[in-house]
């Protein structure tokens, strides 16, 4: 036969528990500040997305915007450079995209501006197909950011971007 006694709960296990929250707060606030300082700071935050205004920007030109501490090209593209990218055989590129895949609005093309095979930055209005030419090993790019000519495996990457209001975009 089993007797259930019941034992009341004395002042020392409350002071055991006492203590016990007492460590775990002392804890907390001791491995919090560690924790904390792996966040970004506000620097780099701030460069986790640009604006840019479109609206100054001609047709034709290519205005390069720093993003992540590096370059990338906004180009205001004009009919024909539209025309020629559109009219560009997927069977003739090495890294097969349409222009529609690369760009939202056909007259704005958004690229980061640096060359897949090194690293190097490519220069604009430059090579047979009046993209970017890398002046280090010659890569060419077409006005729609896509490999050509040269040893660039892969064509211009398209960065994260929206349009928040006709001539204004936010890229990242």
């Amino acid at each position: 036969m089993s007797h259930a006694v019941a034992i009341q709960p004395s002042r020392r296990d409350f002071l055991y528990l006492a203590t016990g929250a007492v460590a775990a707060v002392g804890a907390a606030s001791v491995v919090w500040p560690l924790v904390d300082q792996m966040n970004p700071d506000a620097g780099t935050l701030a460069l986790s997305s640009v604006e840019v205004d479109l609206s100054p920007i001609a047709e034709g030109q290519i205005v390069t915007v720093k993003w992540r501490g590096g370059p990338v090209f906004v180009r205001h593209r004009t009919q024909k450079e539209i025309l020629a990218a559109e009219a560009t055989p997927i069977a003739e590129l090495r890294d097969p995209q349409t222009d529609q895949e690369r760009v939202q609005k056909p007259e704005w093309l958004v690229v980061v501006g640096v060359c897949t095979h090194l690293g190097c930055v490519p220069l604009g209005h430059e090579g047979q197909y009046e993209g970017w030419k890398c002046p280090c090993h010659g890569s060419v790019y077409d006005t729609s950011g896509r490999i050509r000519q040269g040893p660039a495996p892969l064509n211009l990457a398209v960065p994260e971007y929206k349009f928040i209001t006709p001539t204004r975009v936010k890229i990242g």
